[in-house]
């Protein structure tokens, strides 16, 4: 879509590239999109629901992990090469997928998201077995490559800079919005109806939210050309690239452990805690409500200056939730506080580094950036539930949330060698 450069609202930055200026679609002027006016209204749920349908595949295998393992056949250690296919899928498209959203815009993207969300969530209830359901899960890879690059890119058109961090934290509690359904109103239904009634409910509200975006958002300008370069560009990129690429390495150490905790924490307490399938899923919806205002609150927080030093804490606290998930092991109620705790601070780590992208991003460049981000998250995705599934199959539980603890520790001191380093670079600027 074109971007071009609007007066942006002051922000303290610390030692990094000036907030990227809004990038204004077409319809912007007439107050259909811009924060305040006619549109903003149904922006920010329809974004939340694009990143809830984006990743939602993901906690409905991991809810209903324990049914697909009795009736499909599935193992656990297949149940985590799903993951793994999915977001190995995600990661390979995410570096495109950002270059197609800054091309074609985000009502295309958005529309093309929720479109193909609702083919693979239906092809994941048809599945007649693991092949097929690993081949449904590899489709559901592309809404994840486009969500965080379409949704970023609407909020820097449409939202002040004053108001991205909030903007930002809400439409990323889609995706614990997500968690909540599958652990809770879709694992209840699938008692009733069984697992494959309750995806396709699932692949039906997609395709509603699909035409929703059709008629929610402007049309996006015909697809544009790679704009001129300007002597300033190479100096914003490279700040750009720099930041994205410590904040990518971080969100692969925390997708390690987010993916294991997603993926298994349903199945491990119904094997090792006695836990019924559906009070099982329940901590799937309670990680989701915790993840909904973690990622809301912390997003507010993470204002220039202070956003920097955010994710070390969150990885920092989300340590302390791995360790009580293996305490569980020996007070099973414990299980509960760390589903609370993995929702509070390991999940909102990933809406933190969005606002980060968003603070940072070169003009134009802002999905590419965070499909840079996004890719790093998604790779993590695709090799921690493997990993963990080796020790869950053998029955090792303990040991699996002692890695889930490592790798949340390896993300705080990637965060914090790099909050370090930029207070460093905002001092030798300032001296």
């Amino acid at each position: 879509m074109g971007e071009r450069k609007a007066p942006a609202a002051p922000a303290r930055q610390s030692g990094a590239a000036s907030e990227a200026p809004a990038e204004t679609p077409r319809g912007a002027a007439s107050g259909t999109l811009p924060d305040g006016g006619p549109g903003r209204g149904r922006l920010t749920p329809l974004l939340t629901c694009a990143m809830a349908f984006s990743m939602l595949q993901l906690f409905l295998l991991g809810a209903l992990g324990p049914r697909l393992v009795d009736e499909l056949g599935v193992t656990p250690t297949l149940l985590g090469l799903t993951t793994t296919i999915g977001f190995g899928t995600a990661a390979a498209l995410s570096p495109v997928g950002g270059r197609v959203v800054d091309r074609f815009g985000p009502r295309r993207s958005l529309f093309t998201l929720l479109l193909v969300s609702a083919v693979a969530l239906a092809l994941i209830g048809a599945a007649p077995g693991p092949g097929f359901l690993l081949a449904a899960v590899a489709l559901g890879g592309l809404p994840q490559a486009l969500a965080n690059p379409a949704t970023n890119k609407a909020i820097l058109a449409a939202v002040p800079p004053a108001r991205r961090g909030p903007a930002t934290g809400m439409k990323q509690s889609g995706v614990q919005l997500g968690a909540f359904a599958a652990g809770l109103p879709l694992a209840a239904l699938a008692s009733g109806v069984g697992w494959r009634g309750a995806v396709w409910t699932a692949a039906a509200t997609a395709a509603v939210a699909a035409a929703w975006a059709l008629r929610a958002l402007p049309a996006d300008p015909p697809p544009r050309k790679t704009p001129p370069r300007t002597p300033s560009d190479g100096g914003e990129e490279r700040t750009s690239r720099g930041a994205t690429g410590w904040l990518a390495v971080f969100s692969l150490f925390l997708g390690c452990g987010i993916a294991s905790v997603n993926t298994y924490v349903a199945l491990f307490a119904a094997e090792r805690l006695d836990m019924g399938p559906t009070a099982a899923a329940a901590l799937v919806a309670a990680l989701g409500v915790a993840g909904i205002a973690g990622r809301v609150g912390w997003s507010k927080a993470a204002r220039p200056g202070r956003a920097e030093w955010l994710p070390g804490l969150l990885a920092g606290g989300a340590v302390g939730a791995a360790a009580l998930f293996a305490a569980a092991l020996y007070a099973a109620p414990l299980v509960w506080a760390g589903a609370v705790a993995a929702g509070v601070f390991a999940v909102s780590g990933n809406a933190v580094s969005m606002v980060l992208v968003m603070q940072r991003a070169a003009p134009g460049r802002a999905g590419r950036d965070s499909a840079r981000v996004s890719a790093g998250f998604f790779a993590g995705f695709a090799v921690g539930p493997p990993l963990f599934g080796l020790l869950a199959q053998a029955d090792r539980y303990g040991p699996g949330w002692l890695l889930v603890a490592a790798e949340f520790a390896a993300a705080c001191a990637v965060a914090t060698t790099w909050a370090v380093r930029e207070r460093r670079r905002a001092l030798r600027g300032t001296a």
